[in-house]
């Protein structure tokens, strides 16, 4: 992946990131940050990794 491309996936991933945030519990931005990320570079759509990563929060709170 270069630069441009990575940089972009990270701001997507930050606003993103901004709506789970508003009503997640305390989580580190990471976690949700690296599951949204991998499921993007998976072919996976905004939404569905958005949903992906919240998946993945949840797993995490268990």
């Amino acid at each position: 992946m270069d630069i441009t491309t990575l940089t972009e996936l990270l701001r997507e991933t930050e606003e993103r990131h901004g709506a789970y945030e508003a009503t997640a519990p305390e989580h580190h931005w990471s976690d949700w940050y690296a599951a949204y990320i991998v499921a993007r570079e998976n072919g996976r759509t905004p939404d569905e990794a958005a949903g992906d990563a919240a998946l993945h929060m949840e797993a995490l709170q268990r």
